[in-house]
């Protein structure tokens, strides 16, 4: 029943005020509307939609830098041209009555960042109860109209979702869709999941960026903290989220330019061996395989953990063949083979190379058996389930069947 009631208790804060007073009645004691707009160094506006709090920031770092063209298509691949002019870049980060989205989740604070010639620009947009939601989507709309080309940290799955469906609830007007979106969180992953046991922003800005956020806030408290302010709590509680919010804006043009860097020359970047099969994976599915290739071979030689190495074996071994470099190839096969997926699939490549390129039936029969045998010991062991047991053996019985039949001719 306690959550039940904490659940009204939250709905009930939502609603709307008559009005949100600057001074309490009879009193002279400003309200915690005006305490929180000196506490944020914020003003208190108003458009044809209703009032709310609005917070202006300009910072001298990061600035914009130019983007080299292989970042950008390593990055997005299908928005190279949209993402050519960053100053059409806009920075989005909002902070929410909860974490789960859905249509009864507020973005209570919407938090935006752009370039300009002298710096970063940060704006924050502020409601202090619901009926206020009209007038901050309001302002949001105006800059998405304005800048083009959405920045975010996870957005794809949840802020800018989110603030589709609030335009939708609202009726405000309809949120442009963005000519690219560019959320960090995927190339995040793929640069940085080997190393790090978690890339959620601040861990990439204390780890990669080496930024210092200092006494900042857990994300899961923000939303008791507004739920709290809506009540009559403290401003104080609410005035650290402004402060986080612009800390996270900052920190996602940071990485931006970072990840554009590092991308832009991986063969001279200073890059750890994690980094280096990220990015190899990345020119790979852009269809740089030549430069995809040499970056494998960097982080293998710089080290990996075992799994990683496997696959950069293989990818390399694959991309060695397609160059019809079989030296190269079967050095990496060789390497590879054991009862594992990859040494099974090392063994099929070299039974391949053997019967088909080298005409030498009886060596590619040789491995064919020996595979048989590595399949069966991984499969009693139990490190192999069923299903690909069969599958592997019935190709390697039918591989083998037939290598028997060539050879006795």
């Amino acid at each position: 029943m306690d959550v039940i009631a904490d659940r009204l208790s939250r709905v009930a804060a939502l609603r709307p005020r008559s009005r949100i007073p600057d001074l309490l009645p009879g009193t002279g004691v400003l309200s915690n509307s005006e305490k929180l707009v000196q506490l944020v160094e914020g003003e208190s506006r108003v458009n044809r939609l209703g009032g709310h709090i609005r917070v202006q920031r300009l910072f001298a770092h990061p600035r914009a830098e130019r983007m080299d063209s292989r970042s950008l298509r390593l990055i997005a691949s299908d928005s190279v041209d949209a993402l050519r002019d960053s100053s059409q870049w806009l920075f989005l980060d909002t902070e929410t009555t909860g974490l789960a989205g859905g249509t009864g989740t507020y973005a209570f604070l919407v938090g935006l960042g752009w370039w300009e010639e002298d710096g970063f620009r940060v704006e924050q947009y502020f409601m202090r109860d619901h009926s206020e939601e009209p007038s901050i989507l309001l302002e949001v709309l105006e800059h998405l109209a304005r800048r083009r080309v959405l920045v975010t940290f996870n957005g794809k799955s949840f802020d800018w979702p989110l603030l589709q469906t609030r335009y939708r609830m609202t009726r405000v007007g309809t949120a442009p869709e963005p000519l690219a979106h560019l959320d960090l969180l995927h190339p995040a992953r793929r640069l940085w999941r080997l190393q790090l046991n978690s890339v959620a922003q601040a861990q990439l800005e204390r780890h990669v960026l080496k930024l210092d956020r200092g006494q900042d806030i857990p994300s899961e408290t923000i939303p008791q903290r507004y739920f709290d302010f809506l009540r009559g709590g403290s401003p104080d509680a609410v005035a650290e989220i402004f402060l986080h919010n612009r800390m996270d804006l900052c920190g996602l043009a940071s990485l931006a330019l970072h990840i554009a860097r590092i991308l832009a020359d991986p063969e001279r970047s200073n890059c750890c061996a994690g980094e280096l099969f990220g990015i190899s994976r990345m020119l790979q599915r852009s269809g740089d395989e030549n430069l995809a290739g040499r970056i494998y071979q960097r982080a293998l030689e710089v080290g990996l953990p075992k799994a990683a190495e496997q696959s950069a074996q293989r990818e390399l071994a694959l991309l060695a063949k397609r160059a019809r470099n079989f030296e190269l190839s079967n050095e990496l096969w060789q390497k590879l083979l054991d009862d594992s997926a990859e040494g099974l699939r090392a063994y099929e490549q070299l039974a391949i190379y053997y019967e088909h390129h080298a005409s030498l039936p009886q060596q590619a029969a040789m491995l064919s058996r020996e595979a048989i045998v590595r399949l069966q010991e991984a499969f009693h062991s139990g490190r192999l389930p069923s299903h690909k047991y069969l599958r592997w053996h019935a190709s390697f019985q039918h591989r083998l069947a037939r290598l028997t039949a060539k050879t006795a001719k």
